[in-house]
Parts: C-alpha cells; sequence; structure tokens
C-alpha cells in the first residue's frame, strides 16, 4: 500500500511483464508507462510548460543538486515552491542529487553521515545528507521525491558495490525518518550494481523500509547494454506489484520497449531534448541526423507518422536549414518533435498492453526502428 496520503498506484492490465497503470498524485493522475521530461534547472531546455502539454507531457522531473545551488531552494520556496516559479501545475518528481554528485568524481568525498562536494559553478564546498536532500525536496514542493544514494561506477569491484548498497540502504531508512507531513511521495532506489544477488539484497531492504515506489538505479553508466537488460531481466518483476517501478536516467526509443516489456513503470532521460539540439531526431523508422546534406532540398516532414506541430508545419529542409545556422527556432522544433515522438511511443504501448497486443507491438517496432540508426 502506498504510505504518501493523496499517492496510489493502480495496475489496470498486464500483458507478460509489460504494465499498464494509473498513478495518483497529488496534483493529478499520470498514466503509466510513462516517459518524464528532464527539467534541470526549472525548465526543459527550449519548451515553455504549454507546449509541454501540447506534446503530452504529464510529468516531468526537477533535479534537487542544481536548484539547491542556483537559484536555491529557499528562494524557490519563498516564491511559491517549483510549480509556481516554472508555471507548471501537473505533477513533478525530484531526484536526490545523488547521481550529479556521483558525476562529480574527485570533487565529491562520501562518509556514514552524507556527502562533501565541491560545487560545479563556483567551487564552494557542499554537503548532502539523507536528511537534508529530503528538506531540499520537501522545500521545492516535490509531487515524488527520491532518497539519496549512492550510484557505484562501472566497472567496480564487488566488495565496493556491497559496502555502496548498504550505505544506500542506510541512507533510505534516513530519508523516510526525515519525510514531513508536506512531503510528496518517497521513493527508494534499488542499487547493487551488474550483482544480482546484491540488486535482489537492495530490493529487499528497500521493501523492508517500505517505500511509495521504487526506482532502479545505476544502470546506463557505462555498461554494456547486454548488461543492463541481463538486470531488467529479473529486477523489475521481484519489485512490489502495487507499486510504481522507476527506470532511472533511459533512455533510446530501444531502452524503453525493452524496459516496458520487463515490467517497468517510469522512465526519465535527457536524450530526446540533448540530442535534439545538436540536430539528432527520432522517428517512426529510426533516428536521423538532420545536419546532413540530404535533407537540403527535402520538403518532407521530419516524421511522417508523427501529428506533431514541427511535422504539421515545417519542413526538413527548412528544420535543416535553421540548424546549419544555428537558429533558436530550430532548437525549439526540433525539441518539440522529440518529446511528441517519446510520448506518443508511451501512450501507443500503454495501448498496445490494454488491448493485450503488446507482444505483436514490440515485435513490429523493432522491425521498423533499425538501432543502427537511418
Amino acid at each position: 500500500m502506498a504510505e504518501e496520503k493523496g499517492f496510489s498506484f493502480q495496475l489496470e492490465q498486464q500483458a507478460g511483464k509489460a504494465r499498464a497503470g494509473r498513478m495518483v498524485t497529488r496534483r493529478g493522475v499520470v498514466e503509466t508507462p510513462v516517459f518524464m521530461p528532464v527539467g534541470t534547472r526549472g525548465t526543459v531546455k527550449a519548451m515553455t510548460t504549454p507546449e509541454l502539454r501540447q506534446v503530452g507531457t504529464s510529468i516531468l522531473l526537477g533535479n534537487t543538486y542544481h536548484l539547491h545551488l542556483r537559484p536555491g531552494h529557499e528562494l524557490v520556496e519563498q516564491l511559491g515552491g517549483l510549480h509556481r516559479f516554472m508555471n507548471w501545475s501537473g505533477p513533478i518528481l525530484t531526484d536526490s542529487g545523488g547521481f550529479q554528485v556521483f558525476s562529480l568524481g574527485k570533487l565529491r568525498k562520501i562518509k556514514e553521515d552524507g556527502v562533501t562536494f565541491r560545487s560545479h559553478i563556483d567551487g564552494a564546498a557542499c554537503y548532502l545528507s539523507p536528511e537534508s536532500a529530503v528538506a531540499i525536496q520537501e522545500s521545492l514542493g516535490s509531487d515524488i521525491m527520491m532518497q539519496l544514494d549512492e550510484c557505484p561506477p562501472y566497472p567496480a569491484e564487488r566488495e565496493y558495490v556491497a559496502n555502496s548498497m548498504q550505505l544506500s540502504l542506510r541512507w533510505a531508512a534516513r530519508c523516510k525518518e526525515a519525510r514531513t507531513a508536506k512531503g510528496g511521495a518517497l521513493f527508494g532506489i534499488v542499487q547493487g550494481g551488474m550483482y544480482e544477488d546484491l540488486r535482489l539484497a537492495s530490493a529487499e531492504g528497500l521493501m523492508d523500509i517500505g517505500f511509495d515506489g521504487y526506482a532502479i538505479g545505476g544502470l546506463s553508466v557505462g555498461e554494456p547494454k547486454v548488461l543492463m537488460n541481463q538486470v531488467l531481466s529479473y529486477l523489475p518483476a521481484r519489485l512490489p506489484e502495487n507499486a510504481p517501478r522507476y527506470l532511472m536516467g533511459v533512455g533510446t526509443p530501444e531502452d524503453l520497449v525493452t524496459a516496458v516489456a520487463a515490467g517497468v513503470d517510469m522512465f526519465d532521460c535527457v536524450m530526446p531534448t540533448r540530442n535534439a539540439r545538436n540536430g539528432q531526431l527520432f522517428t517512426h523508422t529510426g533516428k536521423i541526423n538532420i545536419k546532413q546534406a540530404r535533407y537540403r532540398q527535402d520538403d518532407g516532414p521530419l516524421d511522417a507518422q508523427c501529428g506533431c506541430e514541427t511535422c504539421a508545419h515545417y519542413s526538413r529542409a527548412y528544420v535543416h536549414h535553421l540548424f546549419r545556422n544555428g537558429e533558436i527556432l530550430g532548437h525549439r522544433l526540433m525539441t518539440l518533435h522529440n518529446l511528441a515522438y517519446y510520448h506518443h511511443l508511451m501512450a501507443t504501448m500503454r495501448q498496445a498492453i490494454l488491448e493485450q497486443r503488446f507482444e505483436e507491438f514490440a515485435r513490429e517496432f523493432f522491425a521498423s526502428y533499425p538501432s543502427s540508426g537511418e
């Protein structure tokens, strides 16, 4: 059972391991499987919040680490919380900052009580503990908060990963204890690297503590795809059926279909927005790089099967022209399309699950979406 008042998850249909559900938060209902655009600093790059709603966004992700450093979570709270600050009325999930601290490498030092690190902005000394991570997320007004965890690198020795996983479990218990009445739902994060027994021990430990949802962390950190898929082959099904399952930081359209087939409900990734700014677009027949000369005179839409505003009104030739000339509008149009594609993919998978034809959908998807690109 979900512990947060106003938060619940209902499994509506299952096709194999793939799941369709309804997640109720204090700021609205989210139908799963769902993709969450990444709004690192209180903005999904190049998009206004009305545009996010237009392309199908129901929940987005904010970044605790970055908002804590600038403009500061106290200021965001003073100005009415993150929702008011960025003009978004729907649910927001905030990560704990653990992954960003992990990415700082030598700029951080991890101890039992928390982690000290140097700001990537000005080098100032900073400190993050399980308690302060929850307090910051509550100040932001998060609807779904994440526990503070340590994300071990890949590759890493088993002893290091085991000790790291146990530390994350102790931090998980402290995060739950620190949550107050004004806090949103709280998710635990399964760690354990590529070691199956450690992953399962982490999951069992988190379930013993009890959370509103369960995330799979520590993937897409440089490991071969085959290892990520190996973890997905056994882990999601071992998590509670009546709670959402969230795969953090993943990924490509192929990754999303593979993970939904394994029983995952929630995703986030910078890929659709970051790749758009680099000229890479996701379409129903694979990826295209709009910078290539072949598109200079192409009067067709980015994706003939897409109904987004970009595809309805602008040609590949025009978007190619914008990108080659460094025009901001090009970044906006490509980001809008990529997000629309991702949301449409999730909605299509959900419908296929509800209609008990997900296996057929997945087979057709992989047949028409070459992983090698164009």
